[in-house]
């Protein structure tokens, strides 16, 4: 029995104090720190690049599980390896061979993962079990923190269950948007196995945050 991943995602935290904030999530408890890279093109927001998130590095020795909401992606993969990434998710939307994007994020040492947007069906991501470690549904439409969860990725998690569950292989299921103490559960009997949180975690600062990760995985195992 595997205890769910919690991963908060740093797009909530204190941007004036980011290596605080990791910390502080470090020390509550969390399992991996989630990392939203947005390009303002791909997706309608900008946020992080390389040189921050080697700067963020030496503040925990937890995985950085970086989402590239960003396109073109192959050319910044080389970036994001070196910056500190351990896990680094694409959109199969972000370029025209999502199959040479995976390869080559392995080839850089690190493990692929692959992201579905609410409009992007699980089948999908069938032919690309073999090259994946970390399969990610988001229950948002991508771009932004803060948005209220949407009710059918549940069906689209219970699929990917089956599909994972066929390959035989240890691929972390993740969830991401409108995650709290009233839809992780949902999330994870549905079958996630890794969930990101943003508000729900960094609410009521950092002494709340011990209590605010507990509260999404109340003695919930996989």
């Amino acid at each position: 029995m595997t205890q769910v991943l919690i991963s908060p995602s740093i797009l909530s935290a204190d941007f004036a104090c980011l290596g605080d904030e990791i910390r502080a999530i470090d020390a509550a408890g969390a399992d991996m720190i989630h990392v939203d890279v947005m390009d303002g093109h791909f997706v309608p927001n900008l946020t992080f690049g390389p040189p921050i998130i080697e700067k963020l590095r030496p503040h925990t020795k937890k995985p950085f599980d970086v989402h590239l909401m960003i396109a073109p992606v192959d050319p910044f993969i080389s970036a994001f390896a070196q910056a500190g990434a351990d896990i680094l998710t694409v959109h199969p939307e972000a370029g025209p061979h999502i199959h040479r994007t995976l390869q080559a994020i392995r080839a850089a040492g690190i493990r692929p993962g692959v992201a579905l947007n609410p409009g992007t069906p699980a089948s999908i991501v069938e032919p690309l079990l073999d090259n994946v470690d970390l399969v990610l549904v988001m229950s948002v439409n991508p771009g932004f923190g803060g948005q209220s969860f949407i009710e059918s990725q549940l069906r689209k998690v219970e699929a990917l269950r089956h599909m994972i569950d066929q390959t035989g292989r240890d691929i972390i299921l993740e969830i991401d948007g409108g995650l709290n103490p009233e839809t992780a559960p949902r999330a994870i009997a549905a079958g996630v196995t890794a969930i990101v949180a943003g508000s729900a975690v960094f609410k009521g600062g950092p002494s709340a945050y011990g209590d605010n990760i507990r509260a999404l995985r109340p003695s919930v195992h996989v």
